[in-house]
């Protein structure tokens, strides 16, 4: 089976990989990208979120073969150190993470929403960031959501 990672094909051996296994498991565990996080195995928590096709998808559910073929983009490929995504930028501004264990999945929901939506209001944001955070930063997410929109429709940097 072949998946389209981070814009780079990956090729994965089809003995070691069964077609109904999780692609969190192959992201993390056959893959090493570990930037993606296993938090509930039932698709309630959001941690392992990553997009297939632009959508925001919780791997923990999602079995590989549904993917093949298509654009999967995890939170490695959301920006660098030299080049942060608005969101990435707009959440250390806004100190949103706390434990941190969550955001990887939070920030590219946030990121999906602003693919969709270039100036989501607040309910907006709510319908679209269903990702649970038990540190509870969701006012300062809803904060750098805002302000990365804001930045990427070119205003004031987030």
């Amino acid at each position: 089976m072949e998946l389209m990672i981070n814009g780079r094909k990956t090729a994965l051996d089809d003995a070691a990989v069964a077609p109904e296994m999780p692609l969190l498991w192959v992201l993390r565990d056959v893959l090493n990208m570990t930037g993606t996080k296993y938090g509930c195995g039932v698709a309630a928590c959001g941690a392992c979120t990553v997009h297939v096709d632009g959508q925001a998808v919780r791997t923990c559910v999602t079995p590989v073969s549904s993917v093949a073929g298509k654009a999967i983009r995890t939170i490695e490929g959301l920006g660098s150190p030299e080049a942060p995504h608005a969101l990435q930028q707009a959440w250390v501004e806004h100190n949103v993470p706390q434990c941190g264990y969550c955001q990887s999945g939070m920030l590219m929901a946030a990121s999906a929403l602003l693919q969709k939506n270039a100036n989501p209001s607040d309910a907006d944001i709510d319908a679209a960031i269903t990702n649970l955070c038990r540190c509870g930063t969701y006012p300062r997410v809803r904060v750098a959501i805002r302000s990365a929109a804001e930045a990427m429709r070119g205003g004031k940097k987030a």
